[in-house]
């Protein structure tokens, strides 16, 4: 599942890194997708928007395993 995620952010990060951000994947488990918003991304006040419906979205349309994308330190 980690493969498909990784992939799955591969294709995401082109867009982050043109705002100056990125994303990792910290931890996947029952669903739940753990990952942390770097760059201008880690503080930018439009975050929250970027993850659940930008990364949260796709990784469900792409993956329908995955239940939640939640962002951590």
């Amino acid at each position: 599942m980690k493969e498909k995620i990784e992939e799955v952010l591969g294709k995401i990060r082109p867009m982050l890194e043109r705002d100056g951000g990125n994303v990792e994947l910290v931890d996947e488990k029952n669903g739940t997708v753990k990952v942390r918003l770097t760059g201008a991304c880690g503080g930018c006040p439009m975050s929250t928007m970027t993850l659940k419906m930008g990364i949260e979205q796709i990784l469900k349309d792409e993956i329908p395993e995955v239940k939640e994308v939640v962002a951590v330190e």
